[in-house]
């Protein structure tokens, strides 16, 4: 479980640095698998930020925080459930923006839908590992 929080913790800083680059840049992000103007409208949607945020910035602080963690429960630092906390709360965010792309926007973003894998892989990896 400890790997599994790693490796999908990198992917998510990975993902958010990439939307994060792009949104201060002001260029369009690569949209494989869906119609590019499907990431258009997802990155350019008043749903791309929360509290004035954008959710790329709050992901990338929450994949951060999940691999600080995730550190200091494999060295014996902390308990286990600031971890369970954290990745629940990101779960269900990205359950819910995924309902938004999918009612609300009628589009997908490439990376808002592997940044739901990622959390929900670590949701599982949490809950049932």
């Amino acid at each position: 479980m400890i790997t599994i929080l790693y490796v999908f913790g990198v992917i998510g800083l990975l993902d958010t640095l990439y939307l994060m680059y792009h949104k201060w840049k002001g260029t369009e992000v690569a949209c494989p698998f869906f119609p590019k103007e499907w990431c258009h409208t997802v990155q350019h949607s008043r749903e791309s930020k929360t509290f004035g945020i954008p959710n790329s910035v709050a992901g990338f602080f929450m994949y951060a925080a999940i691999l600080v963690l995730t550190y200091f429960y494999a060295a014996g630092m902390i308990r286990f459930w600031p971890i369970l906390a954290l990745v629940t709360f990101g779960f269900l965010f990205s359950l819910y923006f995924m309902y938004v792309q999918k009612f609300v926007l009628r589009a997908f973003c490439t990376w808002c839908v592997l940044s739901f894998i990622n959390f929900t892989v670590m949701f599982i990896a949490v809950w049932f590992f």
